[in-house]
């Protein structure tokens, strides 16, 4: 199969609230264009885009799928997203596959908690934009009013491209904005204005062609088909379109317009690093390799299954190319091309292409193909945790297992051991994220977990400077073992520069200095005279370092400390690199009692969406839970979103508080922001609790 040419292909995501109809808007495509044969519906189990079990029976999406039609000449990739928040992460890594987002909204719910994010994650990731209100063919629809609002939210740079002609069962039709035909009955809105509002909008982006139109002289189409890329390019324009998924109806005036406004793939160009230098990457089939993996999936046939986006160059079976995540160049296998849950082997594959590989272990989500570095895709960190064990004993390696399959899939689910309650955790963006993890276990692999609370995240750090020391001394028949370490403590906020800090003015003795990232802690080396002689050195910071991850206080580990060792004692027999080790843990654990010790506490950004006479109960509810209110502004549709800031040990099951308190209409979302001193009350209890925990244990 030969590469499609680049000029022909629009690449796009679906994206939007939950229950907007996106995965049946797709379906519909699919059928329209004659890609895929017979019926495919949600509700029926046969959707094209939600084809795996859990997809099927909860009838929402939860991966992102991976579709393609033909249409007018033009070859489109088209991705469906879930609209739930709790799946986020698979929304925007298909947004760094892609060029441009149409942003599903239903006529009837209006803006939602997802449709905001959706529409925020698409312009961070510099994508133009689209907005398609769904199910027209509903009753109670005020198309005016909802266009009103996305302008009042978004900006006057939405504009209808078409208006809808009727609503509920008399929805019969589009009117093209542009192009206004001479009868006009039955629109929900006039056109005319709509259309002069939305020519402006298109030709600003080119100085001559405005100045002809202020003369009189209207643009030609092959202007306007040009300019109207530009202007959605870069954000001057996000054209609104009125379609039925459900009934058809302007559903061919939507693929029209998604194939006049999303950028052609041989224009599109991305900026990358090589070897320092900021280049810029072009779609050309005979450049050097330049892709980028945006999807990870685990395929119960054809095994792992790696999505990829290539921006330049050209793909074949067998080749030998470079990876960001493999050590040295590694060989390509089949390539397919994918339409929902069905590959098709393919050849070749050239610039605009997505596609898939298999069974490549060196490539990841994120992974950049070719020499050199595209930017990182950012994925928001999870932050709600259940501790797991198999029901079944011996099952703690299929477990583990299963686990590394499903991160591997989906970059906001970690994994992680712990070390003080040797619990294997997995933490994922939302109680539902987890839930659907597990059901995944179960039918994929047949483990299925036990699950207990969410173990909270605490670390341990000083509040002021202190200085300490220890002997280890200690004979009992032959070799004895002795080390004395001399240590001084100082706090070392997160964000000091090690080099502003590690100063002769603050430590006149130094003689070298380290800063470990992973818990921020500086390693300040002030010996003088070889009270401490240098081959047991490496022996001491390691005992600090291990002593800082079992944690003194609580058992959390320690961060934002600075330790200089300034002074120790030796002896020519007994000392050994075994025995500075805990002369140096030991010293760590004495001194930082002297410290003004404390516990610090995750503190996380949430986005509550809520109807407005919940206002008060959310606001309420959050001073209880030691939250801070930073702000509040209107999401539309009678809805408010409120931004608060709080400590997560008190919003880790917030989803059920949120579901209770609005019957159901609330949403939120959540990012860590922070690490902040627990307050005296809590952090005794908290100390308490680990102490008990120790004794029973």
């Amino acid at each position: 199969m030969a590469t499609v040419n680049a000029e022909t292909i629009r690449n796009l995501a679906v994206c939007g609230h939950g229950s907007t109809g996106k995965t049946t808007l797709i379906d519909k495509m699919l059928m329209l264009t004659g890609a895929v044969s017979g019926q495919h519906s949600v509700d029926d189990g046969t959707s094209v885009c939600d084809f795996d079990e859990e997809e099927q029976e909860h009838k929402h999406t939860i991966e992102a799928a991976i579709t393609h039609f033909d249409h007018g000449g033009k070859h489109f990739h088209v991705v469906d997203t879930p609209g739930y928040t709790d799946f986020i992460g698979q929304t925007i890594g298909a947004l760094y596959g892609v060029d441009a987002a149409a942003i599903v909204i239903s006529a009837t719910a209006g803006i939602e908690v997802n449709t905001r994010r959706v529409f925020a994650e698409a312009e961070k990731a510099g994508l133009g934009r689209i907005i398609v209100i769904n199910k027209m063919d509903s009753d109670n629809i005020e198309f005016p009013a909802l266009v009103a609002s996305i302008q009042e939210l978004w900006g006057n740079a939405c504009v209808p491209l078409n208006v809808p002609v009727g609503h509920g069962d008399d929805f019969r039709g589009v009117v093209n904005t542009l192009k206004i035909p001479d009868d006009t009955s039955g629109a929900l809105m006039d056109p005319g204005p709509i259309g002069e509002a939305l020519l402006e909008s298109i030709i600003e982006m080119d100085e001559q062609v405005t100045e002809r139109y202020f003369e009189g002289k209207l643009p030609t189409e092959e202007e306007i088909s040009r300019l109207i890329v530009r202007a959605i390019r870069e954000g001057n324009l996000i054209p609104i379109v009125a379609v039925s998924g459900k009934t058809g109806v302007g559903l061919p005036e939507l693929i029209d317009a998604l194939a006049t406004c999303t950028i052609p793939a041989s224009e599109v160009t991305i900026a990358a690093k090589k070897d320092g230098d900021t280049v810029t990457v072009q779609a050309d089939p005979d450049g050097p390799l330049v892709g980028r993996v945006f999807k990870t999936r685990i395929d119960p046939f054809v095994q792992k299954l790696s999505f990829i986006r290539l921006y330049s160059g050209t793909l074949s079976k067998d080749d030998s190319i470079e990876a960001s995540t493999a050590r040295k160049a590694v060989k390509v296998g089949q390539l397919f091309s994918v339409q929902g849950g069905e590959t098709t082997a393919i050849d070749v594959a050239g610039p605009g292409q997505i596609l898939a590989v298999a069974k490549m272990e060196d490539l990841h989500t994120g992974t950049t193909l070719g020499e050199v570095e595209l930017p990182k895709i950012e994925f928001p960190l999870p932050m709600v945790g259940l501790a797991v064990t198999p029901k079944s004993r011996g099952d703690e390696a299929k477990l583990s297992g299963s686990l590394s399959k499903v991160t591997e899939e989906d970059p906001t689910l970690h994994t992680e051991r712990d070390r003080q309650t040797k619990e294997l955790v997995m933490t994922g963006m939302s109680e539902l994220h987890l839930g659907m993890v597990q059901e995944r276990l179960k039918r994929r692999d047949k483990v299925e977990v036990e699950t207990k609370e969410p173990k909270i995240p605490y670390r341990e750090t000083i509040q002021a400077t202190a200085e300490g020391s220890y002997r280890h001394k200690k004979q009992s028949g032959g070799r004895g073992q002795f080390g004395e370490v001399h240590i001084r403590l100082h706090p070392f906020p997160i964000g000091t520069d090690p080099e502003d800090f590690a100063t002769k003015e603050r430590f006149p003795q130094m003689r070298d200095y380290r800063h470990h990232e992973a818990n921020n802690f500086l390693w300040v080396d002030s010996i003088v005279g070889g009270s401490i002689p240098n081959n047991f050195l490496p022996a001491v910071e390691k005992g600090l370092l291990e002593r800082m991850e079992r944690g003194i206080i609580a058992g959390y580990r320690v961060q934002n400390l600075c330790v200089e060792v300034h002074y120790g004692k030796h002896h020519p027999v007994d000392s050994s690199e075994a025995a500075f080790k805990t002369a140096g843990s030991m010293a760590l654990r004495e001194t930082f009692q002297k410290a003004k010790p404390s516990l610090l506490e995750p503190i996380v950004t949430m986005s509550i969406t809520v109807p407005g006479e919940n206002v008060g109960d959310v606001n309420s509810d959050m001073s209880s839970r030691r939250g801070r209110v930073l702000g509040m502004e209107s999401a539309g549709g009678g809805l408010q979103s409120i931004d608060v800031e709080v400590p997560l040990a008190e919003v880790s099951t917030y989803a059920r508080t949120i579901s209770s308190m609005t019957g159901g209409q609330g949403s939120f979302t959540m990012d860590f922001n922070r690490y902040d001193v627990v307050p005296g009350n809590v952090q005794k209890d908290v100390i308490e609790k680990a102490a008990l925990k120790e004794e029973e244990d």
